[in-house]
């Protein structure tokens, strides 16, 4: 793992890019741009930039418009705001008539840390999955963020991308390429396989490293993509006879979900879900947060001996 950077600030960079590639590409945010990342978008493309304002239902229909135009609208708030907030919009503007837009948003999950329970969205990637058509895509860290994010802008079609706060472990090399729709196993194993997504995936590296020295051998995979997920290769994976998925997220609704979702109709497995158990977040340090929800290494690691301990003989 080489530095940490927030998936919001490599965000930010990404735009830039394909602001200067693609002039269709426009930009909208709820008054949040310097916490968002897109203030450096305005300040080199202020004609395609719009400041709606706190007004996130306004935000969604207006992205909608653009689309309907034929601009690629990146559209932009904290992810409690342009999942719950304005969910309406975005099923009915954007999911429903099936238009290019783009929702990047930041400030998700429980790291958000000491805004609280109100601004800790830990059901976003459920209600997002839930809408027909609509592809869900959860970055681990600023290499894979910026390929995503491009991965969107050339993807025809609604698109929920979940960004962070907080620096992440970068685990990328410079040669790494994001395919939409398809898992990467990051590390192989014969004993568990553990499914990620987005900070979760470096904190299951950790965990591998330390099931190792117990002499269990972690097979790492990298969920980037939630929605659409590939039965085949979920099923592929999930050879090892035993599964965990991590995510910063609820365990209702998320990645667990739809990991399990998919094994029980294609290949029953022993699997344990970590995750936020049905509960809201709290106000604190995000790191004493991941601590008291149960979301370290140290936990990824139990559920995995949990789930090893559950293999059919």
């Amino acid at each position: 793992m080489k530095g940490k950077i927030a998936t919001r600030d490599a965000y930010g960079e990404a735009i830039i890019e394909l602001g200067r590639e693609l002039k269709e590409l426009v930009v909208l945010d709820a008054d949040l741009s310097q916490s968002t990342k897109t203030a450096g978008f305005a300040r080199l493309f202020p004609e395609r930039f719009f400041n709606i304002g706190i007004a996130e239902a306004n935000l969604m229909g207006t992205a909608a418009g653009l689309a309907a135009a034929g601009k690629i609208p990146f559209v932009s708030t904290f992810a409690v705001f342009a999942t719950g907030r304005a969910y309406d919009q975005v099923r009915n503007s954007i999911a429903y008539p099936e238009l290019n837009v783009k929702i990047c948003a930041t400030h998700a999950g429980i790291t958000v840390g000491e805004d609280g329970a109100s601004h800790q969205a830990l059901e976003d990637i459920a209600l997002m999955r839930a809408l027909p058509g609509l592809t869900v895509l959860v970055p681990a860290d600023a290499p894979e963020t910026k390929q995503v994010v491009r991965a969107a802008a050339f993807h025809n079609g609604p698109v929920y991308v979940r960004l962070g706060r907080s620096e992440v472990p970068v685990i990328n090399n410079g040669d790494y390429e994001f395919k939409l729709g398809e898992i990467r196993t990051l590390r192989p194993g014969t004993d568990v396989t553990i499914f990620a997504c987005g900070l979760m995936v470096s904190i299951a590296l950790v965990a591998a490293d330390s099931l190792q020295a117990q002499g269990i051998e972690a097979q790492v995979v990298n969920a980037a993509t939630i929605k659409p997920l590939d039965p085949e290769q979920i099923s592929l994976a999930a050879a090892t006879g035993a599964v965990v998925t991590c995510e910063e997220h609820s365990v209702i609704g998320g990645l667990g979900s739809a990991v399990a979702e998919i094994l029980a109709e294609c290949q029953p497995t022993p699997l344990e879900r970590v995750g936020v158990k049905d509960v809201f977040g709290q106000s604190g340090p995000a790191s004493k947060l991941l601590d008291l929800y149960q979301l370290t290494a140290r936990d990824v690691a139990a559920a995995a001996t949990r789930a090893v301990a559950r293999k059919q003989p």
